[in-house]
């Protein structure tokens, strides 16, 4: 068993001057650098003319400030609205005024997901770029983010996984992190779920992106690599979802797996039943890029 590392807190420093006060968090920062690392990713896939078809990259690398401040209004609106709708709407039917405290935690990928595919649709329209190579594009660097976010959450000690008795399990002792332990045998040891989606949706699906688009030149069949990114998000989320802690609020004592679809003692949480339209739409895009030509 791995103790949780003692020193680490979620925020990194905090400056105050007078009732003036500022916290820099490790998950803002980790949403910064993502950011920024998918923008000079896909700098660098727009300044290689032979990897598009017709060698014609679908924008300009100087519009990708532009396409940034849609993806991040993107991200926030729909990752909220997506932990909203999806995790806890009972709650914040009570509480709607709550749905603006971002900073008090409680976003969604999926819902995020969301976001960003309406800003980049809403952005590429407007600038008539062909959606599905806009689509690769934004995918190519996407697993970035998603390792630093899992990496965040970690520090953050939240997201853990289910206890466990495995060597490499990691002994929480927060509250939170602890709730379930509570009568069990202590100390209370817990999967790092956290990492092994930062290692399968985050540094394992980069390196094949990178592979494919560099090595392959997949960014030459319109859509190829958004589908690749859909079926290894999706396919790794189902997956770790089997060691994920349940969520809170779909727990019961009928239900201690926190089920959101239950079949006996099967189901599907929700997490799954968000990632399996990813894995759809992603296979779909990936055999219907065989074509060169953009759309």
């Amino acid at each position: 068993m791995i103790p949780f590392p003692e020193g680490i807190s979620p925020d990194i420093f905090t400056i105050s001057l007078g009732s003036f006060r500022f916290t820099l968090y490790w998950y803002a920062l980790a949403y910064v650098v993502g950011i920024l690392a998918w923008w000079r990713i896909a700098a660098i896939a727009l300044g290689k003319n032979a990897f598009w078809p017709d060698n014609i990259p679908p924008m300009q690398v100087a519009k990708l400030e532009d396409l940034v401040t849609y993806l991040v209004l993107g991200i926030i609106i729909g990752g909220r609205l997506g932990y909203v709708i999806f995790y806890k709407p009972a709650y914040f039917l009570n509480n709607s005024i709550e749905i603006m405290f971002v900073w008090q935690g409680g976003m969604s990928f999926h819902g995020g997901l969301f976001g960003v595919a309406v800003a980049g649709f809403l952005f590429f329209q407007r600038n008539s770029i062909a959606i599905r190579s806009g689509a690769d594009l934004l995918a190519l660097g996407s697993p970035v983010g998603l390792f630093l976010g899992r990496i965040a959450n970690f520090v953050n000690d939240e997201l853990w996984g289910r206890t466990t008795d495995v060597p490499w399990g990691f002994i929480v002792t927060s509250p939170e992190a602890s709730r379930v332990c509570e009568e069990l045998i202590k100390p209370c040891v817990r999967h790092p779920s956290q990492i092994y989606e930062a290692i399968l949706e985050g540094l394992i699906l980069f390196l094949i992106m990178l592979y494919l688009a560099f090595r392959k030149k997949a960014l030459q069949f319109p859509g190829r690599l958004a589908g690749v990114f859909f079926i290894g998000y999706g396919s790794a989320r189902c997956f770790v979802e089997l060691f994920r802690q349940p969520d809170a609020q779909f727990q019961s004592l009928n239900n201690p797996l926190g089920f959101f679809i239950q079949m006996g003692e099967f189901g599907l949480t929700m997490g799954q039943i968000l990632s399996i339209p990813m894995i759809i739409i992603g296979f779909i895009l990936y055999f219907t890029s065989g074509r060169r030509k953009a759309v």
